[in-house]
């Protein structure tokens, strides 16, 4: 989540910017200021957001590399960011990874508050330096901390793919001794419930859990393909309660 820490030096970098500008009526108290870093979250928005100079004149560019990334990902964040984004003095550019990312934002976050302007410029380049500093989602932290990251992710997928996650969570809840579920059983219990219509879909979703290290490919002793998420008994059940909700 976007801390004080970014808002302040935000502020702290306009503030310096408006100590150059000419005086004007609402620049009579520049030396008169609170320190930024004992300001609250709100004040420090009010403040990049205020008439202070004419918006042109003196602005603070945030730059946010993948805004859909998973410390961003949560609804808190995202809309805040839009707060920061909406300011009169505050200009962002930001890049996103995935496809599914402006489902993050509500129509008044992407007309009104970030106001985008979209350029579509794929880079196609491979993930070498992000997957180096990026640990496996599953694999690193706590039992609580699991959970709340892979409800992040799960939160940024299809409506579809987390109704197929979540019935693979349920068979590994209800069968915990086996080695896993086999996939054209999952694919059958999926296409009973009308979520996939085809092997096709279902392994779209699948190279997504994949990707994000939600769920696990093992060899089951009969010689199957089996699919697994690498999660406790109980963070499992705390995680398809946080997808029912």
């Amino acid at each position: 989540m976007i801390n004080m820490q970014v808002a302040t030096a935000m502020a702290e970098v306009l503030w310096e910017q408006l100590k150059l500008q000419p005086r004007s009526a609402s620049g009579g108290s520049f030396k008169s200021q609170q320190p930024f870093n004992s300001r609250s979250m709100d004040d420090l928005i009010a403040f990049l957001d205020g008439p202070h100079a004419p918006e042109n004149e003196s602005f603070v560019c945030l730059v946010i590399h993948n805004i859909d990334g998973p410390g961003l990902r949560d609804s808190e964040s995202q809309h805040l960011l839009a707060r920061i984004a909406a300011c009169t003095h505050v200009r962002v550019v930001a890049s996103i990874d995935h496809v599914n990312a402006p489902l993050l934002w509500d129509k008044k976050m992407v007309h009104v508050q970030f106001n985008w302007c979209w350029h579509h410029v794929p880079t196609f380049a491979p993930y070498k330096i992000e997957g180096v500093f990026h640990p496996l989602i599953l694999a690193h932290g706590s039992a609580s901390q699991s959970v709340k990251t892979a409800t992040i992710v799960l939160q940024s997928l299809t409506p579809n793919a987390q109704s197929v996650f979540k019935v693979l969570a349920e068979h590994q809840l209800a069968h915990p001794d086996d080695e896993g579920m086999p996939i054209d059983v999952l694919f059958t219990s999926c296409r009973e419930r009308f979520l996939v219509s085809s092997l096709v879909t279902l392994n779209s979703h699948l190279t997504e859990f994949k990707d994000h290290e939600l769920v696990k490919l093992r060899r089951h002793s009969d010689g199957q393909d089996c699919l697994y998420i690498p999660l406790s008994k109980d963070a499992l059940e705390k995680l398809v309660q946080e997808i029912n909700q």
